[in-house]
């Protein structure tokens, strides 16, 4: 998994609990403590499958779009992380049976790997998020 994917969440998470307000890239990037740059290349990958929408010029930024139970920790996965998993393996020694196979071996364990995360991931969405941070807040307090 890589910080792509937090980050996905993250924004969607905010951006949701903001439904009626637009949000500028700086004050997400602000709130996930990493450069705006980074922030902006979620957000657009984020709009681009449709879950935000964006408007240019004064009073503009980023507005959630969609319904937060209808997006799943999957969904954001296969667009920020997809494939992350997979073992990084040296070059293959053909001469040895391990060095031969291992790269194989492995990216068939952690494709199945990977599949059994999809079905976990399949069980939060945006929604069941906004509930943990809210919970986590008034917990705080």
């Amino acid at each position: 998994m890589n910080s792509d994917f937090t980050l996905a969440v993250h924004s969607l998470t905010l951006l949701s609990l903001l439904p009626e307000r637009m949000s500028s890239s700086d004050a997400i990037a602000e709130s996930a403590s990493v450069h705006p740059v980074r922030i902006r290349k979620i957000l657009s990958i984020l709009r681009k499958h449709g879950f935000i929408q964006s408007k240019e010029g004064t009073g503009g930024g980023f507005i959630f779009t969609s319904n937060p139970n209808e997006i799943n920790l999957w969904d954001i996965y296969k667009i920020t992380s997809a494939g992350a998993l997979q073992p990084k393996c040296p070059e293959v020694n053909t001469d040895c049976i391990v060095g031969a196979n291992m790269k194989s071996v492995l990216f068939s364990v952690f494709s199945d790997a990977e599949e059994h995360l999809g079905d976990f991931l399949c069980r939060y969405n945006i929604e069941d998020v906004m509930n943990l941070v809210k919970q986590k807040q008034e917990q705080a307090l």
